[in-house]
């Protein structure tokens, strides 16, 4: 972002306008908003908060934790405000009790439930997940990850937090650990056995289902005249290049290069869970994936495959062809309970926001800033109801005396005839 200062000089005026740029660690981004998939974006934060706190929760002893710890944990869910509000407002999902002058927190029993189901499902989806890890090291330059980097992207791929006791021994034929330097940062995931089976990118099962020659597809308005056209350009300028092939013939910058790049970013964000995932993270694997160094002004080039979204100062790339709208065409058994999770939520801050409207329309009441509906009087004759009070006018056929002198006190403050 450029900025012009003027600088004074001593005795002389003005000096000429001065350039400077303030440096970022992301550039400006100009892509048109897709309200759809934002609303896809912006449902699943909320869920992500939530799951988190669930996570915190169950590894607590008897799975309760103080709201004060909780409160210190909201700093790394980038969350503001008092943790205590956030957890009222789903009463379906967390229960909030005081003992001995201090809150704590755990879950409802539903919420219990679908915990269970959650990880009845994990078990169940083990060796779809060391598949999907094996496919993960096969389309790095070694075939080896760091576990440190791999952590922060595992929830994404839908990987359990002890995925390295769980998944990682019971394949010892395909997976190795190895720790070269001793420093808990520096342990790696190794591929030991390649697997050609696996070594077929999405883009390649779908052609070979429709008969066809692997391309990628495009989600654009066709008033999008200008991206459609250089969208053709880069679809046939070069074959489709698969993301496990090597890199020995390839040249960096190179039209070829930049296909196996989107082939790639595509087959990554075709194995985790929402079709998305953080561009901030994804630049961890920059020299593993052999990604460019500005990946977020290199996905931009590419409108029509991936969507680029800033909401909530989080720079996300989403896959188009994965959603329909706002939702998910394909979903992982694990969504389907997430959803559940997810609807769990949405009912218990219903019924928060119904609590707090009722709540906030009585003390109005009790202030007198709401009057009391009249009530029309039944039976009554159709001539009568034209016809006004003797005693109170308008307001005669509709209270009686007490009632009356209590309305005009709420309306005139004391002052009624």
């Amino acid at each position: 972002m450029a900025t012009r200062v003027y600088v004074k000089k001593q005795g002389n005026g003005y000096l000429n306008l001065v350039n400077f740029h303030i440096g970022r660690s992301f550039s400006l981004w100009s892509m048109k908003k897709d309200a759809d998939l934002e609303a896809a974006l912006h449902r699943n934060r909320r869920w992500v908060v939530n799951n988190q706190i669930k996570n915190i929760i169950m590894r607590c002893p008897n799975q309760v934790a103080s709201v004060k710890y909780l409160q210190k944990k909201f700093k790394t869910l980038d969350l503001q405000g008092k943790a205590l509000n956030w957890l009222k407002k789903y009463p379906c999902c967390f229960e909030v009790y005081l003992e001995n002058d201090e809150y704590y927190c755990g879950m409802t029993k539903r919420m219990m439930f679908l915990s269970e189901e959650e990880e009845s499902v994990k078990d169940m989806q083990e060796p779809v997940y060391a598949d999907r890890l094996a496919k993960l090291l096969m389309m790095t330059r070694d075939q080896r990850l760091n576990v440190t980097k791999l952590n922060e992207l595992r929830r994404n791929f839908g990987f359990p937090d002890d995925y390295l006791l769980r998944i990682v021994p019971k394949y010892p034929q395909v997976f190795r650990v190895v720790n070269h330097t001793g420093r808990r940062s520096s342990m790696e995931i190794e591929l030991t056995a390649w697997n050609p089976d696996l070594a077929i990118s999405a883009i390649e099962k779908r052609a070979k289902k429709d008969g066809r020659e692997p391309c990628f597809p495009c989600l654009l308005p066709p008033t999008w005249v200008k991206s459609w056209e250089k969208f053709e350009d880069f679809n046939s300028s070069t074959p489709y290049i698969s993301p496990y092939s090597g890199l020995d013939s390839l040249v960096e910058g190179s039209k070829e290069m930049d296909k196996r790049t989107v082939g790639l970013v595509h087959e990554l964000l075709s194995l985790t869970l929402w079709k998305k995932a953080s561009i901030f993270k994804l630049s961890h694997f920059r020299r593993e994936l052999c990604l460019p160094e500005k990946l977020n002004v290199f996905l931009l080039k590419h409108p029509g495959i991936f969507y680029v979204s800033n909401r909530y100062q989080i720079y996300t790339v989403l896959l188009r062809e994965a959603y329909n709208g706002s939702e998910l065409i394909e979903k992982d058994p694990l969504i389907v309970v997430k959803e559940k999770f997810g609807e769990l939520m949405q009912e218990g801050l219903h019924e928060y926001n119904r609590r707090h409207y009722l709540l906030n329309l009585e003390k109005k009441r009790n202030r007198g800033m709401i009057m009391p509906k009249p009530e029309k009087r039944r039976n009554q004759k159709s001539d009568e109801t034209s016809e006004p009070d003797k005693e109170g006018g308008d307001l005669g056929g509709i209270f009686d005396p007490e009632e009356r002198k209590r309305f005009y006190k709420v309306l005139f403050d004391d002052n009624a005839p």
